[in-house]
């Protein structure tokens, strides 16, 4: 780790560490701030002691991190258009990525103030998507381009279908539980428990499946939650220390060879394709595989850039043996060559099964770029797991008491913890951010629904203004912290 320090002036070792402190402060943040919407059900009917709680909810966001991989962080970060991702210029990287942190956290650290349960990954996605756009304004770019939007389209379908879907099926376990078994102690709160039986716990059964989805839901809350951290120091280091992290230096030589047989597949996949590729690749009108000395990604530069990388990668069998330039060059063409088979995939004339083949291509073209050290993921597992053990009992009273009328029954914990373990574990296999706060806060709105409890009105507007205002706060929020970076710095 401390090896990224070497042969760096001063002021851009101060600058990286800073950065990284920012990114894992956000991630310490995110822990308070999110976790408490994973522990709130557990601790508000009284399935586990809060320091009880919160420990091990700690623990298993850690674990999730160490497990979730970084699926979810490059969708983060592939947020960003494919020509801000190839640069390499330090001090806008440093701009960029402190512009998004600074508003991320600003806006968390507000919200969770004033006990507002607000998304963290609408935070982060707001930010990166208004730092995407101010900088298509600074470079006089359309800012159609400013932004990868079928990628933040993508993204946002995930986060405002994932709470409807938390509504709904929440309510719709409530139902079932109640139609299996209508008097069953499941259905009473924690004050109607106590004054019934003289007990202040759930029955066991209840207990225990509260606790095992409470554990659930940090599991996989860390799992993707944690994954935007990754992505975002992953950009903080291709960004400021470029020679040591545009490519993983510890790829094996079977991994360059599987990155250099994607590249020679996709030539022979685009041939295969001609009758239907010809027209929006150029496909062999080019008349030359020589690249323009001022690279770009160029849908119609597909084949020199094939050309380009084949002949890189020609002889190596280990990316530590090639000069800088030379591996910044390949990250460049393999970045542009998979932002092309991903809009050539969205075409229509392309067969399924075809689609099918380009999507396996992709995944090996990007082995070796879409990657996290180890002691990445070890730090942001750390900072995302010491937040959660602190500044829960905000959001833990909203939760329990603030969004219904009544307080929240054994069996309304249950079905909405259940909801969200499932909803974001389905997430974290096709990749794709969620908030936590959002599928859990819906659920339990769709249980008082479904309970017949009814919704304190009050509360649910104020969640609903923080998730309508916290896109653009955030994108306003970072889009001028950046332009005034780049007019300041730059």
């Amino acid at each position: 780790m401390f090896d990224i320090f070497s042969g760096l002036d001063a002021w851009v070792a101060v600058s990286l560490l800073l950065a990284l402190a920012f990114v894992l402060t956000f991630e310490f943040i995110n822990g308070f701030h999110d976790t408490a919407n994973a522990v709130a059900t557990v601790i508000y009917t009284k399935a586990m002691p809060p320091h009880l709680a919160v420990i091990l909810s700690g623990c298993f966001n850690f674990l999730g991190v160490l497990l979730g991989g970084v699926g979810v962080a490059y969708a983060i970060v592939h947020l960003l258009p494919v020509e801000l991702l190839i640069s390499t210029n330090t001090a806008y990287g440093l701009v960029m990525v402190f512009s998004m942190l600074s508003a991320a956290i600003a806006w968390n650290l507000g919200t969770w103030y004033f006990g507002i349960p607000a998304s963290s990954s609408h935070t982060l996605i707001g930010s990166i998507l208004g730092v995407g756009l101010a900088n298509a304004l600074i470079a006089d770019i359309p800012l159609s381009t400013g932004v990868n939007w079928q990628k933040a389209i993508d993204i946002a379908l995930s986060l405002l279908l994932s709470p409807a879907a938390g509504f709904i099926v929440a309510a719709l376990i409530l139902l079932g539980l109640k139609w299996l078994r209508r008097e069953s102690k499941m259905h009473t709160n924690p004050d109607q428990r106590l004054s019934i039986d003289g007990k202040k716990h759930p029955p066991f059964w209840n207990r225990l499946v509260l606790v095992l989805s409470a554990m659930g839901v940090s599991f996989v809350h860390g799992s993707n939650d944690g994954q935007k951290g990754i992505g975002l120091i992953m950009l903080v280091l291709i960004g400021i220390v470029p020679a040591k992290f545009v490519l993983d230096l510890n790829s094996t030589t079977y991994q360059i060879e599987r990155t250099r047989d994607a590249a020679q597949h996709l030539s022979e996949f685009y041939t295969r394709n001609n009758d239907s590729l010809n027209e929006y690749l150029a496909l062999g009108k080019n008349g030359t595989t020589e690249l323009p000395k001022q690279f770009r990604c160029d849908v119609k530069l597909t084949e020199p850039t094939i050309a380009a990388l084949l002949k890189s990668l020609d002889g190596v069998t280990d990316y530590n043996s090639m000069a800088q330039q030379d591996r910044t060059q390949v990250r460049r063409y393999l970045l542009c060559l998979d932002d092309t088979a991903k809009k050539v995939s969205k075409l229509k004339e392309l067969p399924k099964r075809e689609v099918a083949d380009l999507d396996k291509l992709r995944k090996d073209l990007t082995a070796t770029t879409e990657y996290a050290p180890f002691w990445v993921i070890l730090a942001v597992a750390m900072a995302l797991g010491l937040g959660t053990m602190i500044g829960w009992k905000r959001v833990v009273l909203t939760v329990g008491e603030k969004i219904g009328k009544q307080g929240m029954t054994y069996a309304q914990g249950m079905s909405a913890q259940i909801t969200a373990a499932i909803a974001i574990g389905m997430a974290n296999i096709y990749s794709l951010p969620v908030s936590t706060t959002h599928v859990l806060s819906s659920g339990v709105a769709g249980t008082m629904v479904a309970n017949k409890s009814g919704l304190q009105l009050g509360t649910v507007r104020t969640i609903l203004m923080a998730w309508v205002l916290t896109l653009p706060a955030t994108i306003a929020l970072s889009a001028g912290l950046f332009w005034l970076g780049v007019k300041v710095f730059i």
